[in-house]
């Protein structure tokens, strides 16, 4: 502050006459009264965002090549899909890649069971929900979200393919986000598969007929995904889009 009082250095900030502050900075940062809604408000979240993708970075930085599974938490394991899912994680641990899953149950158990009973790295990026059960028993490394958006680049920053099994709202919420990201070429080399001819179907007749029909899409952006049953050509597509020279993380 100067000699006459007027001018009130901030840090890199200057002020004067009203805009000066009646304390400093140190003063309320040790002062233990007051009201607590600040650890509710807009400035403090971007601490706590700050916080989740410097978590995850520091977390996944060595994980190496991976491949993401989605699908549904509703799936049980006496169904196809679960045991579907379990065969194509086990092929690509085969293949050298660690399996990412959203780490809870149903698919994402099945792709976290495959990978870990078949001596791969088995990894699940959770999120706060208030009806899932949290990290299942098959992950090695887990780390739980509160974030979506966090938890999205998390996904896509250290896998370089996903393969989506059956499922819901969740499923189609990450597919179609990847499908964006490697259409404007955010992402490259960026393989997508679809498991299960007949579960896909309805939506991949709706793309050509309806947005392929109308000009929304062009007809390259039918080719960004692959279609099949075996878990086998699954892992394959996957192997051969990543290639050799793709990146880690």
């Amino acid at each position: 502050m100067s000699a006459g009082g007027s001018t009130y250095d901030k840090g890199p900030v200057r002020l004067r006459r009203s805009q000066i502050p009646a304390t400093t900075t140190d003063q309320r940062l040790l002062d233990e009264r007051g009201s607590t809604d600040w650890v509710h408000e807009d400035p403090w979240r971007v601490m706590r965002i700050q916080a989740e993708f410097v978590e995850g970075f520091g977390s996944l930085a060595e994980l190496g090549p991976a491949v993401c599974i989605f699908g549904s938490a509703r799936i049980r394991p006496e169904e196809p899909a679960y045991a579907a899912a379990e065969e194509v994680a086990r092929g690509l641990v085969a293949s050298g890649y660690a399996v990412i899953t959203g780490g809870g149950p149903g698919i994402m158990e099945a792709g976290n069971r495959g990978a870990c009973e078949s001596g791969g790295l088995s990894v699940g990026l959770g999120i706060e929900l208030p009806f899932e059960s949290g990290i299942n028993e098959y992950v090695d490394l887990g780390i739980n979200f509160r974030y979506f958006f966090v938890r999205k680049t998390m996904f896509l920053k250290y896998s370089q393919g996903y393969v989506f099994m059956p499922g819901g709202f969740g499923t189609l919420d990450e597919l179609f986000e990847a499908l964006t990201l490697v259409q404007t070429g955010k992402i490259t080399r960026f393989p997508i598969v679809l498991m299960g001819t007949d579960f896909w179907a309805g939506l991949v007749d709706w793309l050509r007929e309806t947005l392929l029909a109308r000009g929304t899409i062009s007809p390259r952006d039918l080719d960004l995904f692959w279609v099949t049953d075996s878990p086998a050509e699954a892992v394959a597509h996957i192997a051969a889009g990543i290639g050799p020279s793709s990146p880690i993380g």
